[in-house]
């Protein structure tokens, strides 16, 4: 992005490239232009863009632990206001949960990114990633619990 290989547009381009993850999944994208379609085929990136994503039928298998990156501008704009690109047709908070939810890997770490509070009104952004925040440190408790246990 504007030439910088290093912007906040581009770390999942410089993770594949060197070979720090096995696998990515991309769930929730609207847009992909020519340069990020080629990206995500050189790499072997899973994208589930939105135009074709059934969240009725989609269950996130993984073999190992699980890194989960969850970019808030993939909800839909009327659940996430607060972020700097807005993209029409996006996920729900719901859909979002569901998903976080059916992935049976560990969960190992996670982030939460894209939030402008400057775009939030009525915090209402803010309080669906505290949602989002609380709902995986949940899911990595549990997971740590089951670990202790087995």
């Amino acid at each position: 992005m504007d030439n910088n290989r290093l912007s906040h547009a581009c770390p999942f381009a410089r993770i594949m490239e060197q070979g720090l993850v096995k696998r990515l999944v991309q769930v929730g994208i609207r847009t992909l232009n020519q340069h990020q379609l080629q990206q995500t085929q050189r790499f072997g990136v899973e994208v589930h863009e939105m135009r074709w994503f059934d969240p009725d039928t989609f269950y996130p298998e993984f073999d190992e632990t699980v890194y989960l990156s969850f970019d808030l501008d993939a909800l839909d704009p009327t659940h996430a206001p607060g972020v700097l690109h807005y993209e029409p047709g996006g996920l729900t908070v719901r859909e979002v949960l569901t998903i976080f939810h059916r992935i049976k890997a560990s969960i190992v770490g996670a982030d939460i990114v894209e939030y402008n509070p400057l775009r939030d009104h009525h915090t209402m952004t803010a309080m669906v990633a505290a949602k989002l925040v609380k709902e995986i440190g949940a899911m990595i408790l549990c997971n740590a619990k089951k670990a202790r246990s087995a």
